[in-house]
Formats: C-alpha cells, structure tokens, sequence
C-alpha cells in the first residue's frame, strides 16, 4: 500500500503555524530518559541515588583499611500516561469540505489541535512537578520580575549552585508576564530566525548568568495556607533540618507547596508537607536540602501570600533534575501499519516543543479515523537542583 501519511506532512507543519499554540518551555529545557523509554504503561523504571559522601582520617599502616560499607538508594519513575487526540472524517464530509475551505486544509489544522493538546497537557505535568518539587523560592510577593534588571535570575542560580548543582546547562522557565519584561527588557525581537539554531536551543529567550530563559503558559495557580501567627516549638533546628514540629499557636492552615519564611531568616522554603490546623501543634516538612540557617527556640513563621491564588513567575533547575520520557505507545505484535485496520504510522517530531509524536491513520467502513498519540512519564529526581521564582 502506498504511504498515506507522507504526502500529509507539509500541511500538518502548515496547520502548526496557523492554529493557536500555547507557549511549552519545559520539554526542550528538561532531561529525557533514554532506558526508560522501553518501559510499559505503569512499569516501575528504577534509578540509583548516590548516598552521601564520607571522609576518614588519614592513619598510615601496612594493611589497606576496608572500605565503609554504603548503600545505594534508588528512585522509581513511571510512564504512566498514554493519550491521543483523535478526529474521523466520512467520505460525505471530505466531499462536502471540498466545495469550501478544502478537506486538507481542515485536517491539517485538526491535526495541528491534537499536537496542542496533548503539549499542553505535557507541559502542565512538567510545571506542575517542578514547581512543587522546588528546593526553596525567590522572589519579591506581589512584584513581576525582570521589570528592571536579570538580579532574581542571578538569585536562582545561586540558590542552586548552593544546593550542589552544576553550573552547566541550568534552566529557567517562566510564565507571560515574566517573559514580557525579559521581551522589553533584551529587546528581544520575536521574528528572529530560529531555523539554523539546534532543537535543544530553540525557545530560549537571553541566558543571564548562563541560566537559558524560555516561556511557558503551564504554570498552575496555588492557593495558599491561611495560616497566621504560627511558630516553631521551642525545641530548636539545626541546619539541613526538613520536619519541623509547630507549637499549639497561631489559626489557619499551612499546605503542600506553600512558601514560607522563618523569623530572623531571609530564606523562603518550599513546604512538601503542611499542616491542616495549626493550632493544634503538629508538623510541616521542607523540600530537601532544609533548613539553610539554624532555628533556636520558638521562631515565628510567614506564610508566603497567605491565603491568596496565585501563580508562581517561574521554575530554574538544572535540566537533569527533572526527567520527561516519551515514547509512541505500543501496538501489538500482530498489527503494524499497512495490516487490518491500521493503514499508515508514522512519527513526527512538533517544532515548538521538541515531542515526537505517533500520526496514525485508521480504516473502517466508509470512515476514516486520525490519530496523534504519545505516551509520556515525568519526575523532579533531584528537587534540590530546583527553585521557585514567585511574584
């Protein structure tokens, strides 16, 4: 059977320029797990995590003193969703479309609305992990960033850099508004010819501090604990400390994902644990690597925007913190293209946002069914190589 899909190809790319596309940073700016590609639909993929280091006094002798004994830890990550943006046409309809704007033209443009979908939803997964997995925040409440100069983007970096991160290839994503001023603030000029740059470039705006800026519209808005005059017991935390018990004060809530600040420390935390009462003395957990100054005594603590919905401006990370796997979900042995119903597959990779997709063609009776499908896990492996840009 000759190729069905081929020939479809420059008015599906033809539809991706004219049908509305929301802004996708993450995919290109994010790590892509080769092996666990080859995974199945909910398959746990294990990957090693290195304990802490050691040190020894050095004590000279004739016999090689034995090595410490250390274990290695490891983390799971799922391809856990499958997906795909179909349409169907009948032999009526494609005549019907031919007097008018032309069958072609509509479903290029039909396929072009499946790739954003499915990139939307994509990129809201991304974001949505990134910004809660984040080892501590910055940012001024209430203020968008970039309306003046690159400083929060130098701050980022150094909560990262502090926390251990690479100074390589460190990301930064951020929402419209933040973009708006980076646009006037670099006098960006959006019409700049990206078709010489490599996929893995494209999108990025300006690279202050050697940190590569891209947009995205996939940050999810937060609301936040109500909590208020809420403090620490009197037990105090050293440094690096992560669960930190609450005296019996204060009203409100405290929740996951929250920002919040300590009396006397500069320092805004990222909570992935809060407390629904804290009036009634129980606990909230930092995002590793904890407590950067160490708390003595009953210290007061702020919650960021309490009680306010709002969106965090951004997410900076080093791109092997987070991990995106895709692959074409799987068919079975028996059927490939050009057998049974399954009439043309092939892949395309979506210029936006770097994604391959699977485009399938599916016959029927007097029908035909289109598909763009994809199957895709994500994970924040190292929060501690992440951090929240709020506003």
């Amino acid at each position: 059977m000759a190729n069905t899909l081929t020939d479809l190809f420059p008015d599906l790319y033809e539809g991706l320029d004219t049908v509305s596309r929301e802004l996708a940073g993450f995919p290109l700016s994010v790590s892509l797990d080769s092996q666990a590609e080859r995974a199945a639909v909910n398959q746990v993929v294990r990957y090693p995590i290195a304990p802490t280091g050691n040190s020894a006094n050095i004590a000279p002798a004739m016999a090689i003193p034995e090595p410490t004994d250390q274990t290695i830890g490891n983390g799971t990550l799922t391809i856990s969703k499958a997906k795909a943006a179909e349409f169907g046409f009948v032999g009526e309809s494609q005549r019907g479309l031919n007097t008018g704007p032309g069958y072609k033209n509509v479903q290029a443009d039909m396929f072009a609305q499946g790739l954003r979908i499915l990139v939307n939803e994509i990129e809201t997964d991304v974001a949505s992990a990134a910004a809660a997995a984040a080892s501590r925040a910055y940012g001024t409440a209430g203020t968008v960033p970039f309306a003046t100069n690159t400083a929060d983007a130098a701050q980022l970096r150094k909560i990262l850099v502090d926390n251990g991160a690479p100074t390589s290839d460190l990301q930064l994503v951020v929402d419209t508004d933040a973009g708006a001023n980076i646009h006037t603030l670099f006098g960006i000029n959006t019409t700049r010819d990206q078709s010489t740059v490599p996929l893995n470039m494209q999108g990025i705006l300006v690279q202050p501090n050697g940190m590569a800026i891209r947009e995205t519209a996939g940050l999810v808005a937060h609301t936040a604990g109500t909590g208020a005059s809420a403090t620490t017991d009197a037990a105090g935390y050293a440094v690096g400390a992560v669960t930190i018990t609450l005296a019996s004060a204060g009203t409100g809530t405290i929740v996951t994902g929250d920002v919040i600040t300590f009396a006397g420390d500069s320092e805004k935390y990222v909570l992935i644990a809060g407390d629904a009462d804290v009036s009634n003395g129980g606990t909230v957990v930092l995002q590793e690597p904890g407590l950067r100054q160490a708390i003595v005594g009953a210290t007061a603590i702020t919650v960021v925007k309490s009680g306010l919905i709002y969106n965090p401006a951004g997410v900076a990370f080093h791109r092997g913190a987070i991990q995106l796997v895709t692959r074409a979900p799987e068919l079975p042995e028996e059927q490939t293209a050009g057998r049974g119903p399954l009439l043309d597959q092939e892949l395309i990779t979506d210029p936006r946002s770097g994604l391959t997709f699977e485009v399938s063609i599916w016959g029927g009776y007097r029908k035909v069914r289109y598909e763009v499908a994809i199957a895709w896990g994500w994970k924040v492996t190292q929060p501690r190589h992440t951090a929240l840009l709020i506003r």
